[in-house]
This record gives C-alpha cells, sequence and structure tokens, in this order.
C-alpha cells in the first residue's frame, strides 16, 4: 500500500462522503479514484453505464467461481 498526498480540502469531501456511504476514508477514495479512471477511459459512458457493467462484470466474476 502506497501513500498519496491529497489537499486537506478533498480529504474532508472524502471523509463526508465516506459516512454517507457506509464506507472507510480509504474504501471512498479507492471508489473515487477506480470510478475516475473507468470514466477517463470511456468518456461516453455516463456514470449509471460505468456502474452496470462493472456489476455485469462481477456478477459473471461469481457466476464462474460457482461453475469452477
Amino acid at each position: 500500500m502506497g501513500i498519496v498526498k491529497i489537499s486537506e480540502t478533498l480529504h474532508e469531501e472524502i471523509r463526508r462522503s465516506s459516512n454517507v456511504m457506509s464506507r472507510s476514508i480509504n474504501s471512498q477514495a479507492e471508489f473515487w479514484i477506480k470510478v475516475g479512471r473507468l470514466a477517463e477511459l470511456n468518456p461516453t459512458l455516463t456514470f449509471t453505464e460505468i456502474m452496470k457493467a462493472e456489476l455485469l462484470k462481477a456478477d459473471q466474476t461469481i457466476a464462474e467461481a460457482f461453475h469452477e
């Protein structure tokens, strides 16, 4: 695990969002980083489309695990 330096303002936003979403501060930051990366790689997709694609991938992974 590495350390990423961020501004106090961003840290406070992450902290507030993590409370609302019932995630740890680290989990909230990881979620935002992952979604932001996916959005940059897929600029034509909406947030909802990105989340649907990720859920479909997760379902496939779970289904594959049960079929092995």
